[in-house]
């Protein structure tokens, strides 16, 4: 499935970010050398002949106007910077036509973001925890405090064994035509303080069907997250990885790369008012690392656990 960002002048703010990342030949250059694979910052200094200073400051122009992503993954020195294309057509809409402007026609986004805390069932194994912006939530490795009602206003919590499940709202046109779901998160492993060489296979279900695995490779640490408040201690956990799960018509992905052969037909997702999600570490299980999930005040991406389903209403 090609990914397509559209812009129009209903967005400005974003339309200008776009435009001004695609306003140089170097960054131009950049999303080129990244169609075929995966760069580090420096691989795109080398590719480029250019210093590695400049690269990384066009990769954040590019990462800010939301054209490719970035991972933070451990190197032999600390932690290299991966780039990922997002997009593989751009369209701009300048004029908008009418029967698309229509309420009852065109192409559509429905998007929730949950915060981390709201999940409705879980199953929890220590080392384990929960903490708001402000402090801890409940006591160090309490798997009943999962359960505590003020753990809707968690921004960080990390579980060694188990699994956490979320319910979102489905609210599009009867009738609306499903293209895609995705969701998208900011997580790693869990090990004791951190550690940046520990893998985990962290696993998504939509409405009970299993649709891939992705293997955290650490729990990262060794400099503080972005959005980290000054109170949290330097020996934790800091920061992410930003995955996206997705499941068109024909398949499932993370971050563009296919996974499984699940696909849209198998979710059943027009079937009931909701969306239910999973995410657990496998008892069978090759590594199991646990899991860090971060909220929009922790780490490094101001994000919660974003649902985007993409649909199409039919004119009648």
């Amino acid at each position: 499935m090609i990914d397509i960002l559209e812009l129009s002048m209903d967005n400005a703010d974003e339309l200008v970010k776009v435009t001004h990342a695609l306003s140089t030949e170097l960054r131009l250059r950049m999303l080129a050398l990244l169609n075929s694979r995966r760069m580090n910052v420096a691989e795109l200094a080398e590719a480029l002949e250019i210093p590695v200073s400049t690269s990384a400051s066009n990769v954040k122009v590019l990462e800010q106007a939301g054209l490719i992503e970035t991972e933070l993954l451990p190197a032999s020195r600390g932690a290299m910077k991966v780039c990922s294309r997002i997009y593989d057509d751009i369209r701009i809409i300048i004029n908008v036509p009418e029967r698309l402007a229509s309420a009852d026609h065109g192409e559509y986004c429905y998007e929730i973001a949950m915060p981390i805390g709201n999940f409705t069932a879980c199953e929890v194994a220590p080392t384990c925890g929960m903490v708001s912006e402000t402090g801890p939530i409940i006591a160090g490795d309490s798997p009943a405090g999962f359960f505590h009602p003020d753990r809707v206003y968690a921004q960080l919590l990390w579980l060694r064994k188990g699994y956490l499940e979320y319910r979102y709202p489905l609210e599009i046109p009867q009738g609306a035509e499903i293209r895609q779901i995705q969701f998208s998160m900011e997580i790693c492993s869990e090990a004791p303080n951190y550690e940046n060489d520990w893998p985990s296979d962290i696993t998504l279900w939509i409405n009970n069907v299993e649709v891939g695995t992705w293997t955290s490779p650490g729990d990262f640490g060794g400099r503080r997250g972005k959005l980290n408040p000054s109170w949290w201690i330097d020996t934790g956990t800091q920061f992410g990885a930003l995955k996206t799960w997705s499941v068109d018509n024909t398949r499932s992905t993370i971050d563009h790369q296919e996974i499984s052969a699940v696909h849209l037909g198998l979710l059943k997702l027009t079937e009931q008012s909701h969306v239910d999600l999973r995410l657990g570490v496998k008892e069978n299980a090759k590594f199991k690392g646990g899991i860090n999930l971060f909220g929009k005040k922790f780490g490094d991406y101001e994000q919660d656990l974003v649902m985007k389903i993409f649909y199409s209403v039919n004119p009648i």
